[in-house]
C-alpha cells in the first residue's frame, strides 16, 4: 500500500458507512468477549481491525502480482462483474491449495 493511502486509512475522521451483517450468535459473544481483552472499546472496532487486516494483507498479495491485477482491471473493462472475477479468483486459490 502506498504511504498516501496509508495515511488516508490511519485518519480517525474517516467517513463511515452503516452496513449490516449477519454473524452467527456464538461468534458475537466470542468478539465481545475478545475485544475488551484486546483493548479494543467494543465488539464493532474489533470487526473493523479483523477486516482491515485481512483486506490489507490481500490488498498486498494483489499488489505484488501486477499483471493479476492488470488482468482484472481488463476483465472489468471488458464487462465481467467482480462478483464473477471473485469466484474465479477463489477457484484459483482452492487449485493451488489442492497441488
Amino acid at each position: 500500500m502506498k504511504n498516501n493511502d496509508l495515511r488516508e486509512r490511519l485518519r480517525k475522521d474517516r467517513p463511515m458507512t452503516m452496513i449490516s451483517l449477519r454473524i452467527p450468535e456464538d461468534v458475537l459473544e466470542d468478539l465481545k468477549l475478545v475485544a475488551p481483552r484486546l483493548g479494543f472499546s467494543g465488539y464493532q472496532p474489533l470487526i473493523r481491525a479483523y477486516i482491515g487486516q485481512g483486506l490489507r494483507a490481500d490488498l498486498a498479495k494483489l499488489e505484488e502480482d501486477t499483471e493479476l491485477m492488470q488482468l482484472i482491471e481488463s476483465l472489468r473493462k471488458h464487462g465481467v462483474k467482480d462478483d464473477i472475477i471473485a469466484s474465479a479468483m477463489a477457484e484459483v486459490e482452492e487449485m493451488k491449495k489442492a497441488v
